[in-house]
Formats: structure tokens, sequence, C-alpha cells
């Protein structure tokens, strides 16, 4: 789960994390106050969306007049903000974060993912912060420093030092730099999060440490202990069919092919959009139904898939352990006849139950193709979608 700058900073400020002042605002009215209590005499008008690259889109502006915090307030609110994030069709900004200029004196990196070989916490910085970060971690990996954390311990004060050495900040600012990091590791650790960044880390004109950015994301399996982040969630942030599909405890991913995939098992799910590449079609998306999947399930299944205009045909590649053929099956045909299918559907039916499964969807009298396995299938699913 993905979360906006301004929340991130709010969670980060409790644990000590140090940020500039800001408010988020949702209107250019907003946007005039909060520059108003903020005060000074140099602001920040930022765009929040779950996406990345917003200064180099336009989604940025420092503003050095209320005059100007009104006029970039104006012209970010409600733009489709296109970053290479975002894709070619952008994102509606509905929100906006004012925040007080700071003196930059350097910027630099620093972020936290999971190791899955280590099965560790991985802190990574760089003296290389800012907008091109990316292309510093392509061109000059030995500029992106890491220490891998012991999750009995936590951050070690020594690792810590080290990383704020080798990243260039001054000695007088290493103590600072430590307690950032170690503060930075606990919101990490406390919050289940699988991603915290901040980029650009500052160090100001009088050699303070500051999160200039941030952003933090979340792991999904870990929402269930924590309330109070499944409340930040801001659903047009989402896609609508990934949102509808979360209600009925669907793993589904919109992508960008026209045929549709319905699976149970991740690892099928993954194998059944390979075979269809291999044989020249595209995946629609990738939909995993879980192992006991009921007849409402496959029949909302459906509907979200139908949604999207892109749609050609539907491979349907179930393999029956926990979860019987014949259920699956009676699935498809009452959830085919619901929907009114007017795509070309396949089924590929194995495991548990599977003759009665294919009884069930022969004597349907629906237009249902057969694959006699994972190959048949997918070449018959790839030749519907082209018509053949």
């Amino acid at each position: 789960m993905k979360i906006h700058e301004y929340q991130a900073k709010e969670i980060l400020r409790k644990y000590g994390v140090a940020t500039p002042r800001g408010h988020p605002c949702f209107s250019v009215d907003e946007a005039m106050e909060v520059a108003k209590k903020l005060g000074g005499k140099v602001w920040v008008v930022k765009a929040q969306i779950h996406a990345g690259g917003r200064g180099k889109g336009g989604g940025v502006k420092l503003a050095r007049s209320p005059e100007e915090v009104k006029s970039h307030a104006g012209q970010i609110l409600d733009m489709q903000l296109k970053t290479h994030q975002t894709g070619p069709e952008g994102q509606k900004v509905r929100r906006l974060l004012v925040e007080e200029g700071a003196d930059i004196r350097k910027e630099l990196y620093v972020g936290m993912v999971i190791d899955r070989s280590t099965q560790r916490v991985v802190l990574m910085a760089s003296s290389e912060g800012g907008m091109d970060i990316e292309e510093v971690a392509a061109k000059t990996p030995e500029k992106i420093h890491k220490v891998t954390i012991d999750p009995a311990k936590g951050l070690a004060d020594k690792d810590a030092e080290d990383i704020a050495r080798k990243i260039g900040m001054p000695e007088k600012s290493v103590a600072q730099a430590r307690d950032f990091l170690k503060a930075l590791y606990r919101a990490f650790d406390d919050t289940d999060a699988s991603l915290a960044e901040i980029n650009p880390l500052i160090l100001t004109g009088d050699e303070k440490v500051l999160a200039l950015d941030a952003k933090m994301n979340f792991d999904d399996n870990a929402l269930f202990r924590h309330p109070e982040l499944v409340a930040l969630r801001d659903l047009d942030e989402e896609d609508l069919a990934e949102v509808e599909a979360s209600k009925y405890d669907l793993n589904y991913i919109q992508l960008d092919g026209n045929i549709g995939c319905l699976v149970n098992g991740a690892g099928l799910a993954m194998a059944t959009m390979d075979i269809i590449k291999l044989y020249g079609g595209s995946p629609a998306n990738f939909l995993d139904v879980g192992g006991g999947a009921s007849t409402e399930k496959v029949t909302e299944a459906f509907k979200i898939m139908l949604r999207n205009p892109k749609l050609a045909a539907i491979l349907v590649n179930i393999f029956g352990g926990i979860m019987k053929c014949d259920v699956i099956a009676q699935g498809v045909v009452a959830a085919a006849r619901e929907v009114k299918l007017n795509v070309p559907l396949v089924v590929r039916l194995e495991g548990t139950n599977v003759e009665i499964g294919k009884k069930i969807l022969a004597d349907s009298g629906l237009p249902i193709i057969s694959g006699n396995n994972m190959a048949d299938a997918a070449q018959k699913v790839v030749a519907a979608a082209r018509g053949k």
C-alpha cells in the first residue's frame, strides 16, 4: 500500500525524523492559508500523487510570494501530472503539500528496502541525491553505499555513522545523521514498511539534517496490524478495478494486453501469463482467485475483467487441489450467464473432480472452448483474441 508524501512525513515525525514544516491542501484558498500560517519568504508547492518524478513533471514549484503560491497551486491542482512512473496517461492531482522553503547546502539520498536474499532490511545511501538518483544507480553504482541490518539488534550506531561519513556528511553533523537514520529504521520496522525513501535528504546551511521528501510503502499482508495506516489509503490513486477486486479478496492487477486471465494460485497465474506471451498474446491482467473461490467470487472476477475495453478473450486456467474443478466450473457457468459474456472463453481444468468439472462445462450449452493442457489452452485463447 502506498501513501502520500505528507502522510509519510507525519509518520516519520512521530519517530523523530526531522522534516520541513508543511500542511496538505485541497484547494487554492487552503494553499494560501497554509503559506500565511507557515510564514517566511519562500514556500514549496508540491503535487501529491502516488508516483515519483513529480519535479521533472512540473508538479513541484518554488514560490517567493503569496501570489506565486496561489498561481502554482492553481496550475498544479487538477492537472494530469505525467512522470516516468505514471505512464503516458498521467495521474490527476487532487491534493497539494505546501511547505516552508529550506536552505539547501547539499542533497543526499537515503532508502530502506527488504532484501529478499538476506531476508533483512537494507539501508542504502548516496551522496548524489535528487531527481537523477536512478541514473546514479545505473551509471555509478559505486556511489550507492549499503548496510544490512540485523533485525535482532536494529541499526547499529557504528553502521549509521559509517554510512553518514561515506555520503559526505560533515563530522559536525554525523551524530545528527546517525539519530536520523536510526529513527527512520524504527519507523520502517514498526509500520511493517516495504519501502522508506528520503530523496533528497538535505544538509541545510546551518548543518541540520532534514527529510525534504519522503516516500513510504507498506506490506499489504501486514495491514491487519495497522488500521491507522489503512485509514490513510487514497482510493483515488488506485486502479478502480483493483480496488473493486480487493473487496472480494481477489488478487488483481490490471495490465496492458487483451487476454483476461482467471487462475487459482499466484505461481500458476505467472506461468499462465508467460505462456500466453510465448504464443504471441498479451495478458490483460493478473488475477488469482485463491484456493477457496466461490461462485460469487468467480462472477465478480468476470465482471471486473469485462470492464476492460481492450478485452478480446478470457482464459480460465485452474489446477484443482483445494479448489475443486467442479466448483470452479459451476462458478464459470454461472458467471458467464450472469454477465452475458460476449468474448471467447477458453477453460483449462486439471486436478480434483476434473471430469465432473468438464461435464458441467460441456452440459452448460455455453460456447466454451476447452483446453487440453496449458499450451493448448494458451494457443486457443491467443487465436480467439485475434478472431480466428
